[in-house]
């Protein structure tokens, strides 16, 4: 009987040549397995591997050549990241890691190699300030003493790109870029191709585009690579799952938490702790809800009220919360119709990311295709022209190709036909195949199936993000309640050639996703119209007519957002530096006409929380000393549209005469001299006698809310020409060196939108 060595050594001999000669196919000896999910997740791993902070090790471990960090308030600039990403994997089959610039270490920039490339997604916030997720960054390359991991403090061998997202109406357009960007010079850093500056006032789609070809050739050059030969590369795998359990399916759950909560909701359980963010929503019953605007009036104005109580969740004056909406009942059955997936809307799928560096799955899954439309990815954006260029290959016939490939390369079209009528993706679809788009139409049984995988969706169509809003409530009164006041959007955009509408039928509207969401809660809570079908879970869905409010399934993932009668939006608060003094004796001047107001009720509220306490205390003197609040209001009339004219008077007598309020209506009887309406800034400087010595002399802080692109530039120019008369110089020197102090000192800040 041979010895047990003498076995193995057989066996050895018998093996390795097999293993040699297969030695391709076997992964365990160094062979190269088809890419798929599983191993994606391996190399993943590999990547993870290390020290979490170090992002150059992660590129060495995962062999990217690319590191592309972006700086986002809102999930913009995070979206044009991962295009990016996406592109130099297409051009020139180059990996890169997409990344959170707050997660990582940046005195690593010194061993990025020659070879590859640094890019920087920067949008700017606030008064040019860099995003909360960049400030970090920002700091450490403003430190001229910073040293790098070498010991060194300079970047000659490091090449960058830089894209900046801003507002042209913003005084400081683009500071967070171009400071990053001199940042980086002055390090030696070497920037790749011109800057990249997106304007979100005009079209940062079309900034996008006409920058990337040119950046893409300088980036070719410095890195010594050629474009070509990568073709289109999938970034997820989609699979359906037909034996998920059921509790474990997302219906539009926003977080594994919220998961959890509601299987436990479903079985009598209590759902488990943890707090509530951006990642993890809470689910806010809602208190009451009113419209703020006459019942004559064109528009509409809600202001609802949030129950935050038990939930854990603060705010303070001034703080922001982001409300999560879902897309409406037209949308989720035009986009489920065109896709030919209207029959399986509750059908369970999974997705992997193919190269989660580069893609992390937007959403979280399994989910159903309903769930992914309905709450998941917008929709209910217009149609970007480099999405509609990308998906003309998957068209259903050639003239469905031929019109999709017009408006993808020819701006003057997409502009005429897409972007002016404000066409969401879908629509473009049923445009480009002839297809009734009238939302009346609705669920769209006879549309044209477009061959799209389902994939290419996930890449393509953006995750739906949070809309923000200036709390109009101060914790001080209001501890268990968040209040919000948004003026309903509702336009008649440039006409649509694509559009059939039936004669008579009178024009065209688009609507705002969020504040719509936001008009059908209010409605619903107060019984208004109560929607036909928010405890049903399948069927044919209401219809919605083109010039009417959409409908929205308000009853929520497994109608968890409506029980007993009782309706749930999903919000989270973020933080604002929108803040009052401390101190009640230091004068405040407030500018908000509209919806600016807002965050200025709860200013006014948490000085009126403040003075209740004082007066408790000391007597009816213990506001003396106070020094005076001037709010300065303009809507277009005082019986259509004076948001809550029924509360100002109560505030100004509780705080003893220290509160004033000035108001312009715009449409009302009242005209200047020259027969021109009156606005906020006129009223302004009718009261430059009484601002300026405030503002210079006691040191009075200014705050500006509501629309960026004239109001707060018309308000600024009055402030350096009242500075400036009372200096005795011009507005355009002494007024503009007083106004830049006043920001310096962050004696004058701003909450504005375009």
């Amino acid at each position: 009987m041979p010895a047990p060595i003498d076995v193995v050594i057989a066996l050895l001999s018998l093996l390795l040549p097999l293993a040699w000669y297969y030695r391709e196919s076997l992964p365990i000896i160094g062979g190269r397995p088809r890419a798929s999910a599983a191993t994606a997740k391996g190399a993943a791993r590999r990547e993870d591997a290390g020290d979490p902070r170090d992002f150059v090790g992660k590129m060495e471990r995962a062999n990217k050549r690319c590191v592309m960090f972006y700086g986002s308030q809102t999930g913009t600039a995070e979206e044009y990241t991962i295009r990016l990403a996406k592109e130099a994997k297409a051009r020139f089959g180059i990996s890169s890691l997409v990344c959170d610039p707050e997660e990582y270490d940046f005195t690593h920039l010194d061993r990025v190699p020659a070879s590859h490339a640094v890019f920087f997604v920067v949008a700017t916030y606030g008064e040019g300030d860099p995003t909360d997720n960049a400030q970090a960054l920002f700091e450490f390359l403003a430190d001229d003493e910073a040293e790098f991991s070498g010991g060194g403090t300079t970047l000659e061998d490091l090449h960058y790109v830089v894209f900046g997202l801003g507002n042209k109406t913003y005084e400081l357009y683009q500071e967070a870029a171009r400071k990053l960007d001199r940042l980086l010079q002055a390090k030696g850093a070497k920037r790749i191709g011109e800057r990249g500056e997106g304007d979100d006032d005009k079209s940062m789609e079309e900034d996008y585009l006409a920058w990337k070809d040119g950046m893409w050739s300088a980036f070719g050059a410095a890195l010594g690579v050629e474009e070509g030969g990568a073709g289109d590369v999938a970034d997820f795998e989609v699979t359906e799952v037909a034996d998920a359990p059921a509790d474990k399916v997302y219906h539009g759950e926003l977080s594994a938490r919220a998961l959890l909560a509601n299987a436990a909701a479903a079985a009598g359980t209590a759902p488990p702790a943890g707090s509530y963010n951006a990642k993890n929503p809470y689910p806010a019953p809602v208190l009451a809800s009113k419209e703020l605007f006459a019942v004559s009036a064109e528009r509409n104005c809600v202001h609802i009220e949030f129950d935050i109580a038990d939930s854990g969740i603060s705010y303070q004056h001034g703080d922001h919360v982001g409300v999560w909406p879902s897309n409406p009942d037209a949308e989720v059955d035009r986009a489920l119709a065109v896709l030919g997936l209207a029959a399986k809307r509750q059908t369970v799928i999974n997705v992997d990311s193919l190269d989660p560096a580069l893609a992390k799955v937007p959403f979280p899954v399994p989910a159903t295709y309903e769930a992914v439309f309905r709450h998941y990815l917008d929709i209910s954006a217009v149609a970007s022209r480099q999405t509609i260029a990308f998906l003309a290959r998957y068209a259903p016939t050639s003239d469905a190709a031929q019109a999709m490939t017009r408006w993808g390369t020819d701006r003057a079209a997409y502009e005429a036909e897409v972007a002016g009528p404000a066409l969401k993706l879908a629509e473009v679809l049923q445009a480009a195949a002839g297809d009734d788009t009238d939302p009346d139409a609705a669920p769209f049984p006879a549309v044209t199936k477009w061959p799209i995988p389902f994939d290419r969706i996930v890449s393509t169509v953006p995750r739906l993000q949070p809309r923000y809003y200036s709390i109009s409530s101060s914790a001080k009164l209001h501890p268990t309640a968040i209040h919000v006041t948004a003026v309903v959007l509702k336009y008649a955009p440039a006409p649509s050639p694509l559009h059939r509408a039936a004669a008579g039928a009178g024009p065209r509207y688009v609507f705002g996703l969020s504040t719509n969401f936001i008009l059908n809660v209010s409605r619903a809570s107060s019984g208004a119209n109560t929607p036909v079908l928010e405890q049903g879970t399948g069927g044919a869905l209401r219809k919605t007519a083109i010039d009417k409010v959409p409908s929205y399934r308000l009853a929520g993932p497994r109608n968890t957002h409506f029980q007993g009668a009782v309706y749930r939006v999903p919000i989270h608060v973020r933080r604002s530096t929108f803040r009052l003094p401390t101190s009640p004796k230091v004068p405040v001047i407030m500018i908000g006409p509209g919806t600016g107001v807002a965050p200025f009720r709860g200013f006014v509220q948490e000085r009126v929380a403040l003075a209740r306490r004082a007066v408790e205390k000391a007597g009816a003197g213990a506001l003396a000393d106070w020094a005076p609040m001037h709010l300065f209001y303009g809507c277009r009339r005082a019986d259509e549209d004076f948001l809550y004219r029924d509360e100002w008077d109560g505030y100004a007598a509780e705080l003893g005469g220290k509160f004033a309020m000035h108001t312009a209506f715009s449409r009302g009887p009242d005209r200047k001299p020259d027969g021109s309406k009156i606005y906020v800034q006129d009223l302004i400087w009718e009261q430059r006698a009484t601002l300026a010595p405030l503002i210079l002399d006691k040191r009075a802080y200014v705050y500006i809310c509501g629309d960026a692109k004239s109001m707060a530039k018309a308000v600024e120019d009055r402030l350096m020409a009242l500075l400036a008369e009372h200096k005795g110089g011009r507005a355009d020197v002494e007024g503009a060196k007083e106004l830049k102090t006043l920001k310096e000192r962050n004696r004058l800040m701003l909450d504005v939108w375009s």
